[in-house]
């Protein structure tokens, strides 16, 4: 059976990947993943993440996946040993020396062999089972044929993961020196800046004062800047290759990322999995991961070197998420009773009144959409909002205030209301802008 597996960069956006369909998630402690910008868990909340992960029978796997230099193996060392009785189902290493030390002090504990690793070939998948790995998690620098060839080569019992959406790098596997030559950040301990996505200029020696622009388009110069991966379009390849775990990137991007990437994915698999022969493309799906922060999406290698031709590199920067306005949160029937004795209906003909803690502002009158798991955007205009209290709002002008609003779709716990973007209905503002 194959896995979706998605990104976790906190405690908010696990619940939204297993809420909207993942099989599995991946996140990092405070030290030694490869994103240390994301918020990470602490060793209590990985503890804590095992627990809900599994009570809702999906996995966890813990990545530590940074080269650690000789005098950090004694903290190393501290922090895989604090892990011990953690619900984790795997650990995702790089280095030989961190694979080993994993095996002395967590000698039970299943091992996938990191992108970081760059295994190309079926002869380097075989070495690092040889060591002790179950899964190999490919280099993003192969073809869907040279997956197929890797597949056909090694054991059964050697599981093979890729990714399948999300950034995407410059540099060969993110093996880059160029945040550490400009800012000392380095990119292989966790801490990348991203210079790649800068802008930059040319500069004549006897004229500095005359900086000229790398020009490529209106909207900056983005020489080095990947488009963004997206194989939403081939599932049938994806699943014909033998490949054990599809994996999307992404932990620092918003919970609204994780929630509608992976239900755009889950669809898709579901949709494939129950009839193969009769598996039809939904370009809804692709209107899903639209409307989600990204760089222009293409298809990477899978389909030969972008190398070849300028499409590596994305003519512009970010195309911003839509507005993202609240989460579906629980309630009981004193919260209930209380917009009732205020004389408000909790269900009428136009819908039925839920709870949302606000994430981004949303006025009475907008056209808005649930996404909830399973399903692409369900579109309606929010015209009832009210205060706990059961006062009519005009909107939700404050971070994370809770407000109730009528919508004429099933709600549950999670799922999320946004800026609506079709079914003819009227949208205040722009729904995508460049940045």
């Amino acid at each position: 059976m194959v896995e979706l597996l998605s990104p976790a960069g906190n405690f908010e956006k696990l619940k939204a990947a297993i809420r909207f369909g993942a099989d599995a998630v991946y996140l990092a402690g405070q030290m030694f993943g490869m994103r240390s910008a994301a918020d990470n868990f602490t060793v209590e909340e990985i503890f804590e993440a095992g627990k809900f992960v599994h009570a809702h029978g999906k996995k966890l796997y813990l990545t530590v996946n940074t080269m650690p230099h000789e005098n950090e193996y004694p903290i190393l060392r501290n922090y895989l040993s604090s892990l011990r009785g953690a619900e984790i189902d795997a650990m995702i290493v790089a280095d030989l020396g961190t694979l080993a030390l994993v095996r002395e002090i967590l000698p039970g504990m299943e091992l996938h062999i990191s992108t970081q690793a760059s295994v190309v070939s079926s002869a380097a998948a075989k070495a690092y089972a040889a060591l002790g790995a179950k899964r190999v998690v490919l280099a993003r620098e192969l073809t869907l044929d040279e997956i197929v060839g890797i597949r056909r080569n090694i054991p059964e019992e050697i599981e093979l993961e890729t990714f399948i959406h999300g950034s995407m790098c410059v540099s060969w596997s993110g093996r880059c020196l160029l945040a550490n030559a400009l800012n000392g950040r380095d990119g292989n301990r966790g801490t990348c800046s991203q210079p790649c996505r800068w802008n930059y200029h040319l500069i004549e020696e006897k004229h500095p004062e005359e900086p000229l622009p790398v020009e490529q388009t209106d909207l900056g110069t983005f020489i080095m800047s990947s488009k963004d991966l997206c194989m939403i379009e081939h599932i049938p390849e994806l699943m014909q290759s033998g490949v054990t775990s599809f994996k999307i990137e992404g932990r620092m991007k918003s919970a609204y990322y994780t929630a509608v990437v992976t239900n755009a994915y889950r669809m898709a698999l579901d949709r494939y999995l129950a009839d193969p022969k009769e598996y039809v493309y939904d370009p809804a799906w692709r209107e899903e991961l639209e409307s989600v922060s990204h760089r222009e999406y293409d298809t990477g290698f899978f389909f030969g070197s972008p190398m070849q031709d300028p499409k590596l590199v994305s003519v512009c920067g970010y195309l911003r998420e839509k507005a993202y306005f609240s989460t579906a949160t629980e309630y009981d029937e004193d919260e209930l009773n209380i917009l009732i004795g205020s004389g408000i209906a909790v269900e009428t003909e136009s819908g039925k009144l839920y709870r949302f803690i606000q994430r981004n502002k949303l006025s009475a009158g907008d056209a808005a959409e649930l996404v909830t798991p399973g399903k692409t955007g369900q579109g309606f205009v929010a015209r009832e909002l009210y205060a706990p209290d059961g006062t009519p709002l005009e909107s939700t002008p404050h971070p994370s205030m809770i407000y109730w609003c009528r919508v004429p779709f099933a709600v549950r716990e999670g799922d999320l209301l946004r800026a609506g973007i079709s079914r003819g209905l009227e949208v205040r503002g722009k729904d995508r802008v460049r940045m």
